[in-house]
């Protein structure tokens, strides 16, 4: 087992008997025995200290390894429990005993406070080659010590040393691009940003160059948050990192690339589908996490009112036709195509999907990935597909008139298709084919069904409060849908405040708002008839349709989101 000496910091000479760092991470969740048993077998390889091990594993980031150790040692953390001071209290450049570039060598942060004390923080404060020197270059000043993560510590730095160049971090050679990307502290600051995204349930990580600094920001619940800031000079060692694990090539950067990478992060298995695109100060880096096992693919979990749910639920049972979801980017299609496919599989059908890519891995299904570059597109695993007898098929995304066709066809031959399709709302899916090129007939007659979606931020449950107050016709025209799908169920409606555990944002996750719309036998007819958007949306009202605004304002009226966060999904 390990002893105090073989963590990250060494421990103060006062604790005679400090928890076990792996111990305390296992019981605060942290990571997972199994996860510790791969890092104390990788020491016993390699040796190292187990916190580093743990971050070189994606079992954890340095943000929880730091909460931890702080705990464990008594010594505070820079930046939580410490505030770093104003510009003019730190130790700059031509101030005795030390400087910035001492500084760097030693990668320590000093400075001193009102009472005159120095303080150090620093990822091992306990060094004894550090206090040491600290001893003889202050003698007879009062130390205080802080523990620092290395991003603090590389980004506060840069700031004191107004622009110097860090050396080891610059130049265009592969070789030595392929060096950096290898080093430690880039290997352990790449897969402590992939743990912390994980941990904040980010589903993309932008890296943003500048010209003198590059920002890391994190999509959460829909929305970029800023999370770090690095010099510039660090950028190509991150960027080569992220390229070379994702199967990029790392020498080419004037040209667009795409490339893929599991990982494990936060104790997670993780697929990440990464994009770099040139710009004029260096590369923007795109990481779209995929968590690769999912256990709430089920249609009750996808927020739908009773109406829509039991809708699309039947839907899921029918034996031949067309379920198009539609919505842009992001609003969770992805999410309601694999529910339904989880619905519609009831152990006696035989289930195909061609995706790009293969998002999340579902048992007792084939999923094929397309591959342009070797000519397995679409349309062509379709035509494969269909040699295999399926039952259902679903076909991730309908961009062309050849895949149209085919899917068309395969519905009219006694498959039940599932696809998505780019458009604002449920009733332009018809259009959006037509405009393919696809005849309006083949458009009208296999479809039973379509779906338009959104997502919106749900309230913060810790820090949501009863709503001041709600405009009057929005409060009427919420009440007339919530008579007709939840009954005698009150309003409660909320707004965001802010706490700690929604980052401040007032929001905590999200859910999904509906717009769905059966295809009857005489909105069949309008569309062969070439009626007009407009026309066949007054269609679906007719029949009791509720489209995307309402079916948010119903979401606000059970007080799971706000008002506001309604308008702005839906604001046309």
């Amino acid at each position: 087992m390990n002893t105090a000496a073989d963590l990250l910091v060494p421990p103060p000479a006062d604790v005679s008997s400090p928890d076990l760092l792996g111990q305390m991470l296992i019981a605060r969740g942290a990571i997972s025995p199994v996860d510790l048993e791969r890092a104390l077998e990788l020491q016993g390889n390699v040796g190292g200290r187990l916190g580093s091990l743990l971050m070189r594993i994606g079992a954890l980031s340095e943000e929880q390894l730091l909460a931890v150790l702080s705990e464990q040692l008594g010594i505070p953390l820079a930046g939580r429990d410490v505030v770093l001071p104003e510009i003019e209290a730190w130790v700059v450049p031509g101030d005795e005993p030390v400087s910035v570039d001492w500084m760097q060598d030693q990668e320590v942060l000093l400075w001193q406070d009102a009472e005159g004390a120095v303080w150090c923080a620093s990822r091992d404060p306990l060094d004894p080659g550090l206090q040491e020197a600290l001893a003889y270059l202050y003698p007879g000043v009062s130390m205080r010590w802080a523990l620092a993560a290395n991003q603090l510590m590389e980004s506060t730095l840069d700031k004191l040393a107004h622009g110097l160049v860090a050396s080891g971090y610059g130049g265009d050679d592969v070789r030595h691009l392929r060096e950096l990307a290898e080093e430690a502290p880039v290997v352990e600051l790449v897969n402590s940003l992939l743990a912390q995204a994980v941990e904040q349930r980010a589903s993309d990580i932008h890296l943003e160059p500048d010209e003198h600094q590059f920002i890391v920001r994190f999509r959460i619940d829909g929305v970029l948050y800023a999370r770090l800031q690095l010099p510039r000079e660090r950028f190509n060692a991150v960027a080569s990192r992220l390229k070379l694990i994702s199967g990029m090539d790392i020498a080419e950067r004037r040209l667009p690339q795409d490339g893929r990478m599991s990982v494990r992060a936060s104790g997670q298995a993780m697929d990440i589908r990464a994009s770099a695109l040139p710009g004029v100060h260096g590369e923007s880096i795109v990481l779209r996490l995929l968590p690769k096992e999912r256990k709430d693919l089920g249609l009750e979990r996808l927020g739908m009112a009773p109406d829509h749910l039991a809708l699309l639920s039947a839907w899921s049972r029918e034996a031949h036709g067309i379920i198009l979801v539609t919505g842009p980017t992001g609003s969770g299609k992805s999410t309601t195509l694999y529910a339904t496919l989880a619905a519609a599989d009831d152990g006696m059908k035989k289930i195909i999907t061609v995706e790009d890519p293969v998002e999340f891995q579902l048992p007792r299904i084939t999923q094929i990935q397309t591959h342009a570059d070797i000519g397995l597109t679409f349309a062509s695993a379709l035509r494969s597909i269909l040699r295999q007898d399926p039952d259902v098929i679903m076909v991730g995304e309908i961009r062309d008139r050849e895949t149209a066709e085919i899917a068309i066809q395969s519905a009219l031959t006694g498959h039940l298709v599932l696809s998505t399709v780019h458009t604002n709302d449920a009733i332009g899916a018809f259009t959006r084919l037509i405009d393919m090129g696809v005849e309006p007939f083949l458009v009208a007659t296999p479809v039973k069904g379509l779906q338009a979606q959104r997502l919106v931020r749900r309230l913060c449950p810790h820090c949501a409060r009863p709503a001041a107050h709600v405009l009057p016709a929005i409060a009427a025209e919420a009440a007339q849908w919530a008579g007709r799908v939840l009954g005698e169920t009150p309003a409660q409606w909320r707004e965001a405040v802010g706490c700690e555990r929604c980052q401040h944002s007032g929001y905590r996750g999200r859910i999904g708002i509906y717009e769905l719309i059966p295809v009857d036998e005489e909105m069949q007819q309008a569309v062969v008839a070439g009626a007009s958007h407009a026309e066949l949306k007054g269609m679906a009202r007719a029949r009791g349709g509720r489209f995307l605004r309402e079916d948010g304002l119903l979401k606000a009226w059970q007080g799971l989101t706000s008002v506001e966060e309604v308008l702005r999904v839906t604001a046309v």
